[in-house]
């Protein structure tokens, strides 16, 4: 399925992954939770304990949460996930375009954009999504 994969300090990427457990835990890095913060029929999928264990930062929820760790913005059927319409995927592909910063002042938190980091020619996202090579089967 088409899914839009967001890592703390880069920019969105659309990848064709598979919707089973195993693989969006691989590319989450641990436990799943899903959340349902828009109004279209699309899952937030990030990690359960992405806070509580120090992942990073990655981008704000309006003016609610902060998601921590890498997330996957996927589609909605009627019981289950699916691709992202074309629509969908530039929608949030835009709405989270610009890696955010964010610093404490008092008992806030302020968000910043800041410039994405440089693609590492390998990720750990990467690793998890990519089709095994005939030598690794």
């Amino acid at each position: 399925m088409n899914a839009l994969i967001i890592e703390p300090e880069k920019t969105p990427h659309i990848a064709d992954i598979k919707n089973d457990l195993k693989t969006l835990q691989a590319i989450i890095g641990g436990y799943i939770e899903i959340v349902y913060p828009f109004d279209d029929t699309v899952a937030l999928v990030c990690h359960e304990e992405g806070k509580l264990i120090g992942l990073p930062l990655n981008r704000s929820l309006e003016d609610y949460d902060i998601i921590a760790g890498t997330f996957i913005i996927v589609g909605l059927n009627e019981d289950d996930f699916c691709s992202l319409t074309p629509e969908q995927t530039e929608k949030y592909r835009q709405k989270y375009e610009t890696p955010e910063a964010f610093i404490r002042i008092g008992r806030s938190i302020i968000s910043m954009p800041i410039i994405p980091a440089p693609d590492a020619t390998s990720t750990d996202v990467d690793r998890a999504i990519r089709k095994p090579t005939d030598h690794e089967r």
